[in-house]
């Protein structure tokens, strides 16, 4: 039975892996990313022990060295025109103290791409893709009592292999891991709960057990949940029989009464611990947090969390952070979704890859569902643009080459790496796979409508659609081999040649990109598909389509942040299609989103010039007061309270009502005058939330916004701004700051300037609309970091 036709999809689930353990633990799990020395470009020998990198560079992991640049025209404007090339990375270190007896190996969370690694001059292996998590076993080649050298090649010479930045290097952790020869494998416990309610759940723990030993073993396996509160709320064991050398599966099951259910609003986690005894004593332990909760997606009434219905106001993302490229601490990505919550964001669409293993441990903590993806081409490649976004003639170069060798066991490993934890709700295959004629072609799109289409119409000599099926079922079958509690997806391009063969028919659920005007019709015609937006814009009709339709359970808007490549033509870099820039500041589309997906009381003005003639919506409405004396100005409102009321130096402009807004956008056209321009909205006649917008005079001074990751112990990320003798934030200065930190290093500045192609690492930046985000990562002790600029009051922020 295909579940795409039944009536609902049922998802019940699970856990966020963690590698905190106990100092008490048998099992060692080891942060492996100090130490490390690279080097830019090929280095004959650099796998052998005996090789000198007393000229390489020092430095920690993660590591980006695209990110370093410079900009420049010969690279790809898919990957934000920055180098890439083949880097060296080596690591010489004693073995830890306590390993005696263990079994060791080397875990990287991602290594972008065609990594190999030796460590004492013996080879472990390769993978190709960038985004997945890989694990070597070194402990036959392990000196226990003397140095070791870890090598590591990284061959990124087809630069342009991606339609948006990768970064290059050992971009993501590395862990050492050193257990005892009976023990959990790798990405081995998971955790499900069925028939969940809010007085019980029914619970089963997988727990795969290897036996690296000479011996057999019978091998006791534990199973304790506890609460928030670290009490017991429930237990299992089992004796299972290890063979030599081999595996054995234990399945324990108990059931948790009045759970505290895993949701977006109160994302509840548990704590699991699992053990295995061999003999009376404990030999592996790990510590996992749970949530537990349910999902349904229906092809008539939506999406329900624990039984509850709810819209998925999704955003896509990237895995880069603008300055920081895609080495990106986890604090980062911490504020970057606290940032998109605020807006009513509740799921996030990773694509267009496997993302680093934190993030998934974030929105378990922070309540945030996710859509995990794997892949963004199968067999044949796509464009990969040089010149700019659909201009000049594309490169192919991709993931593509290495798919029918390595398709399988990546797509495998991410949903292994992946499949406990909470917040994940679905599995993507692909996206956008069936881009028309990008490669696949069909005779069908020679007619209706094919918003997306490269060429015109149905182009003979490339591959034909059908093929779609083939991978995709393919694909399919290896998720349901490795987890069955969540449905599977993809984002189609395509959606008119993907239904005249089959494509769809072998998903659970389908995700539409950018064609909601074929919700109602789809549904009509296949009444048992479940459909829901899986990429789409702006445009409040998009919104629309799914809010006024009970079936359509989910909108994914291109994209939550702007981000590195997939630019237009130089000097063009990024891509400006985010909800926040690559600062994460908010931008005017931020508030736009807000007004028609927040419950909270808000209101925004912003203001353009009044547009010659009508048009398309203004979302990206400024908030700007400047402009030359008695100019007409178009002011746009954002809001989701009734009524809004504009004032300028405090005489009303008139209130209008949220039913008057067009494409929900209210607007004033207004004779500009300096001063002060404000906002009211009003809920049955009550004032409940304002906004205004000040003339703003000539650059005086530099000022330190503070919030709490202002302030953080760890990675300190401050937003400096320009202001005027007010404090009035000057939205037209770019000044250069200079950033002079003491006792701290500066990880990056970053502008949001689209175009800038300043040096990411130097330790100044011209500011964008007045402001400038610096990451300074403290060293111990006091800190101090000034910031100043020519003709400006310096600012220093102490800590």
């Amino acid at each position: 039975m295909k579940p795409s036709h039944t009536k609902a999809l049922v998802l019940l689930l699970f856990t966020a892996f963690s590698f905190n353990l106990s100092a008490q633990s048998p099992r060692q799990t080891i942060l492996f990313n100090a130490g490390w020395k690279f080097n830019k470009g090929d280095a004959a020998g650099a796998d052998q022990f005996t090789f000198n990198d007393a000229g390489w560079r020092a430095l920690t992991l993660p590591h980006d060295w695209s990110i370093e640049g410079p900009f420049d025209q010969q690279w790809a404007s898919s990957t934000a025109y920055l180098p890439a090339g083949i880097g060296w990375y080596r690591k010489t270190f004693d073995s830890p103290v306590g390993i005696a007896g263990k079994n060791v190996s080397i875990y990287f969370d991602g290594v972008n791409n065609n990594s190999e690694v030796w460590i004492n001059n013996h080879y472990l292996g390769k993978r190709p893709y960038g985004f997945i998590p890989f694990e070597y076993d070194i402990n036959k080649f392990l000196n226990k009592t003397g140095k070791n050298v870890i090598a590591v090649k990284v061959d990124h010479t087809q630069f342009a292999d991606s339609r948006w930045y990768t970064g290059s290097g050992i971009y993501r952790n590395v862990y050492l891991v050193a257990t005892n020869p009976v023990h959990v494998d790798k990405w081995g416990v998971s955790f499900r709960a069925d028939h969940v309610t809010a007085k019980s759940a029914d619970v089963t723990v997988g727990v795969n057990v290897l036996n690296q030993s000479a011996k057999a073993a019978n091998v006791i396996v534990k199973a304790i949940l506890h609460s928030s509160k670290n009490e017991i709320v429930a237990s299992a064991q089992q004796t299972v029989r290890a063979g030599t050398d081999g595996k054995a599966d234990g399945n324990l099951t108990f059931k948790v009464i009045n759970p505290a259910l895993w949701s977006v609003d109160h994302p509840e986690l548990y704590s699991l611990e699992v053990a295995l005894y061999v003999n009376g004593a404990k030999v592996d332990d790990l510590s996992q947090h749970v949530g537990i909760r349910s999902a349904l997606f229906d092809k008539d009434k939506g999406f329900f969390l624990n039984g509850k219905s709810m819209k998925l106001k999704g955003v896509c993302v990237h895995d880069d952070a603008g300055a920081l490229g895609v080495a990106v601490p986890p604090v980062v990505w911490e504020r970057r979704i606290a940032l998109l919550k605020e807006t009513g964001v509740n799921s996030l669409r990773l694509s267009h890859n496997p993302h680093a293993d934190y993030l998934y441990d974030l929105c378990d903590k922070m309540g945030i569902l996710v859509m995990d993806e794997a892949f963004d081409e199968w067999e044949l490649g796509k464009n990969k643009w040089i010149a700019g976004w659909n201009q000049g003639t594309p490169g192919k170069d991709g993931y593509h080459e290495y798919f029918k060798d390595w398709a399988e066991r990546d797509l495998a490993d991410m949903v292994n790496r992946d499949k406990n934890h909470a917040s994940i709700i679905m599995w993507s295959i692909g996206n956008e796979i069936d881009y028309p004629n990008d490669p696949y072609t069909h005779e069908v799109l020679n007619t209706g409508n094919n918003p997306q289409i490269y060429g015109k119409g149905y182009t003979a000599g490339h591959p034909p659609a059908s093929e779609l099926t083939r991978i995709a079922t393919k694909l399919v079958a290896v998720v349901k081999a490795n987890d069955l509690s969540r449905p599977v997806t993809a984002a189609l391009a395509g959606v008119v040649m993907s239904n005249e063969v089959g494509y769809p028919d072998v998903l659970d659920i389908v995700g539409y990109n950018y064609q909601e005007f074929r919700y109602p019709d789809d549904h009509k015609k296949w009444p048992n598909r479940v459909i829901y937006g899986s990429e789409n814009g702006m445009d409040g009709k998009a919104w629309d389509a799914v809010a006024n339709d009970a079936s359509i359970s989910a909108q994914y808007l291109w994209t939550g942040i702007d981000y590195m490549g997939e630019a237009h033509s130089w000097p063009a870099r990024s891509s400006g299609s985010g909800l926040l820039d690559l600062a994460g500041f908010k931008k005017p589309e931020f508030f736009y989103r807000q007004a028609l997906w927040s419950d909270k009381p808000m209101v925004y003005i912003g203001t353009n010039e009044v547009p010659r003639r009508a048009g398309k919506e203004n979302h990206n409405a400024e908030p700007t007061w400047n402009y030359a004396d008695g100019k007409q100005v178009r002011v746009s409102c954002f809001t989701n309270c009734d009524e809004a009321e504009l004032f300028l130096n405090g005489k009303s402009l008139g209130k209008k009502a949220k039913a008057e807004a067009v494409a929900h956008i209210l607007t004033w056209d207004v004779a500009w005058q300096t001063g002060e321009l404000s906002v009211k909205g009003y809920n049955k006649g009550i004032a409940v939330a304002s906004n205004k917008l000040t003339t703003a005079g000539a650059p005086v001074a530099i000022k330190i916004l503070n919030d709490a990751y202002t302030n953080k112990d760890g990675l300190l990320q401050i937003t400096a701004v320009v202001v005027d003798k007010d404090g009035n934030i000057v939205y037209g200065a770019d000044n250069e700051i200079t950033v002079n930190p003491d006792n701290a290093t500066i990880l990056g500045l970053e502008s949001a300037d689209l175009s800038s192609h300043e040096d990411y690492k130097a330790a100044k930046r011209k500011v964008y609309h007045g402001k400038l985000l610096a990451y300074i990562q403290p060293k111990a002790g006091k800190v101090a970091v000034t910031f100043s600029a020519v003709g400006l009051k310096p600012t220093v922020l102490e800590r």
